[in-house]
């Protein structure tokens, strides 16, 4: 009896322990053909590949969830109806965050080389109107959205060791008036702080890097894409303001696969292997039972599925920092046949990835 009282004092005294922390990272394509499409389909509520994209969000329930490919609006109105339909569903997100993309912002120069002026690929990142396919975060604790820093206005070139493209005479790809605005970020780079109770403030490192393929010879996606992977480890070298030390979170969509992607795989590697970070390797049951393609990395691990060609690959990403204990992750895609498959299919090519986080 003694030692009873006496374990019950013991826990009263100690200091109580938080529930996991669940983070995960979404490309949830929810992004249309033109301004306000998006939000009318989130309205109509009759959207098939919505409900489906609630459902697989509601069936993981993170608590902090990085959005990408969600068209972005300047009064938050598509984030705010998305979060209306997931609080319907029982999932509320009363913290939320989206500062306007690169995607979509015009240039009035040829950055991608076309000859022509005023097309998608001209704006800053790809977009064919401003804020087309951006990014969100939401949270279920408060975001300290005084204290976001974004990178997402930083030069390309300002990046040390950018693999700017070159034309075949070594001058600079498209030009030097190009180059000298050229931002970095197909979307975005966020470092959001968010407070969560029992923890303290975990800093969410999200992006979305543009796809390293659709270019020339002189390879400017696919330089891009691995810049824009690359910049998360000079941020962490303090390159860019205060480093990121301990209780942050790298979520987000690469576009990048360390096996299989056409593009500069070193980046993703780099990441990956990064002795800062830790790498949960999720895997999934949808992906391991998917029929093999020949690809070198796992099929379990695969997070997109873009069919035949170029097939699924591990392109988006969660990585915790190394003082955080990994009690669990996963990729969100059932096998055939099991709850939760056809919604998965349904809302976007890639699968929500996720990771639950305690303190050590």
């Amino acid at each position: 009896m003694r030692g009873a009282v006496a374990a019950a004092l013991l826990a009263l005294a100690l200091p109580a322990q938080a529930d996991p922390l669940r983070v995960a990272t979404f490309n949830a394509e929810l992004s249309r053909d033109g301004p306000g499409l998006l939000l009318r389909d989130l309205q109509r509520g009759t959207d098939p590949q919505i409900a489906a994209v609630a459902a697989v969000i509601a069936a993981v329930a993170p608590d902090i969830l990085a959005l990408q490919n969600l068209d972005w609006d300047h009064d938050g109105m598509a984030l705010a109806a998305l979060a209306a339909q997931l609080k319907a569903a029982g999932l509320d997100y009363p913290y939320r965050f989206a500062a306007q993309p690169n995607s979509g912002l015009a240039s009035d120069l040829d950055l991608d080389g076309d000859g022509r002026l005023g097309g998608p690929g001209d704006a800053q990142g790809y977009g064919e109107f401003t804020g087309q396919g951006g990014m969100a975060v939401l949270s279920r604790h408060p975001i300290l959205a005084g204290e976001v820093r974004d990178l997402g206005g930083l030069l390309w070139r300002d990046l040390p060791g950018a693999l700017l493209p070159e034309h075949p005479d070594g001058t600079p790809f498209t030009s030097v008036a190009a180059q000298a605005i050229q931002r970095l970020s197909s979307a975005g780079h966020w470092i959001v702080p968010i407070d969560v109770p029992g923890i303290g403030v975990v800093e969410l490192l999200t992006f979305h890097a543009g796809p390293p393929v659709f270019d020339g010879p002189e390879d400017r996606n696919g330089r891009r894409n691995h810049d824009e992977i690359a910049l998360w480890q000079a941020v962490l070298d303090g390159g860019f303001g205060p480093a990121p030390e301990r209780r942050f979170v790298i979520a987000g969509d690469a576009n990048l696969d360390p096996f299989d992607s056409d593009g500069r795989r070193e980046a993703i590697r780099a990441l990956l292997t990064d002795p800062r970070l830790q790498d949960p390797a999720p895997v999934s049951a949808g992906g391991a039972q998917a029929e093999d393609q020949g690809h070198a990395g796992p099929n379990a691990r695969d997070t997109a599925d873009w069919g035949d060609r170029p097939g699924r690959m591990r392109v988006d990403y969660v990585l915790p920092s190394r003082d955080w204990r990994v009690v669990g992750s996963g990729v969100h895609w059932p096998a055939p046949g099991e709850a939760g498959h056809d919604e998965a299919v349904t809302a976007s090519r890639h699968r929500l990835v996720w990771a639950d986080l305690a303190l050590r």
